[in-house]
């Protein structure tokens, strides 16, 4: 067995063992919603950072997009953030489901359209 999947597997191990801690310790259900609750602030933290080192990466390719597109890229990137946001809320419901992925679908076209546009020469 090579080193690197013994490696993934014991890390995949120490996880696991440190949820099965977590979740039977005395108290788990709080400690696990508020290790979730980290995991999930840290992922939202690591979404904002990419969007921010693209920003900087592409600013040049941004500037040269066209009112309408630059609109349409902000407004995709806002209502994905806002469907997000709302997603605990949107999700407990059969409706809310179908929005809910609406909404992200229009979103991802809205941010697919731009990208086809800004290619198109002529």
């Amino acid at each position: 067995m090579s080193e690197g999947p013994f490696r993934t597997v014991r890390n995949l191990g120490i996880v696991a063992l440190v949820a099965l801690l977590i979740a039977l310790a005395p108290g788990g259900g709080t400690g696990l919603s508020v290790a979730l609750w980290i995991l999930t602030v840290a992922f939202f933290a690591a979404i904002a950072f990419l969007g921010y080192r693209l920003y900087r990466e592409y600013r040049f390719t941004l500037d040269s997009l066209s009112t309408l597109e630059r609109w349409v890229l902000y407004g995709s990137i806002g209502l994905a953030f806002v469907t997000f946001t709302a997603s605990q809320r949107l999700l407990h419901t059969g409706l809310g489901v179908l929005v809910w992925i609406g909404l992200l679908g229009l979103a991802s076209f809205g941010i697919f359209w731009v990208w086809r546009h800004s290619r198109e020469y002529g």
